[in-house]
């Protein structure tokens, strides 16, 4: 049997237990992820939650991502879980899931995510067959192992569920949002991604996703944001954006341009 390719490298690197560092991409032209994809990134992750990416757009950038020999995580909107199958066949190697508050969400996004006896994935993989290196049997059998699915914890629902949610078999990592989390927090009050309650709340998720060796991802919308969710033990983190990246090389040029 052939090695998978491109398709498995996310889930290979987090079971070495390597750290990943993904672009984030909301920009609808593929090009503009398909040009980060060929910078330094370990993966690229386009967001169709909050990004004005579409699902034909983000179907559209897959295989230029892939081609650049990086794997693609998608993120869907909230309760969108008919497109996780999609995006998977599509090419995906991970899909983020927003707001799985509830023990049913959790299970609604597994059972569309993973192929049976472990959840309800239907065949019809077309672009991730291709991209895996795999006959059809042969991705069947292990596509449930490097088709990720990352769980949204970002209220205090989940916070609750936090250990219920990583011992559901199907959910393979967690990924925080520190900005809802940090609303959730507050009571309402304010948006502070690096408030001291969130810090320990990312603490908290990593180390109960640590003890039952599952990777956990935030979402960082700096590079020193970046760096601190490294040091406190997240495996994956998302740089800034595209958009902002743009802005802040912008800002820099006309600096030094106009001194």
């Amino acid at each position: 049997m052939a090695k998978p390719t491109v398709l498995a490298s996310l889930a290979d690197r987090f079971a070495r237990g390597d750290s990943v560092v993904s672009a984030w991409c909301g920009l609808p032209d593929p090009s503009v992820s398909a040009t980060l994809a060929q910078e330094d990134f370990d993966a690229i992750t386009l967001d169709m939650q909050h990004g004005p990416i579409t699902l034909g757009e983000v179907i559209r950038a897959i295989p230029l991502i892939n081609a650049a020999g990086k794997p693609v995580i998608a993120r869907i909107p909230v309760g969108e879980f008919q497109n996780v199958s999609k995006l998977f066949d599509s090419g995906v190697s991970g899909v983020i899931a927003p707001m799985i508050n509830t023990m049913e969400d959790a299970r609604r996004f597994a059972a569309h995510a993973k192929y049976p006896p472990m959840g309800e994935r239907s065949w019809g993989s077309y672009g991730g067959l291709g991209a895996s290196g795999l006959d059809q049997n042969s991705y069947l059998k292990t596509a449930n192992s490097f088709s990720m699915t990352f769980a949204m914890i970002e209220t205090r629902e989940a916070m609750a569920i936090v250990d219920d949610i990583l011992a559901l078999d199907g959910i393979d990592a967690l990924f925080v949002g520190p900005s809802d989390l940090s609303i959730a927090l507050s009571g309402g009050a304010k948006v502070d991604a690096t408030a001291r309650e969130v810090d320990e709340a990312l603490k908290h998720v990593v180390a109960r996703a640590a003890a039952v060796n599952k990777p956990v991802a935030f979402y960082c919308a700096t590079a020193e944001r970046a760096k601190q969710g490294l040091e406190m033990g997240a495996r994956m983190v998302t740089v800034m954006s595209d958009s902002g990246m743009l802005k802040a090389a912008a800002q820099t040029a006309l600096k030094i341009t106009r001194g």
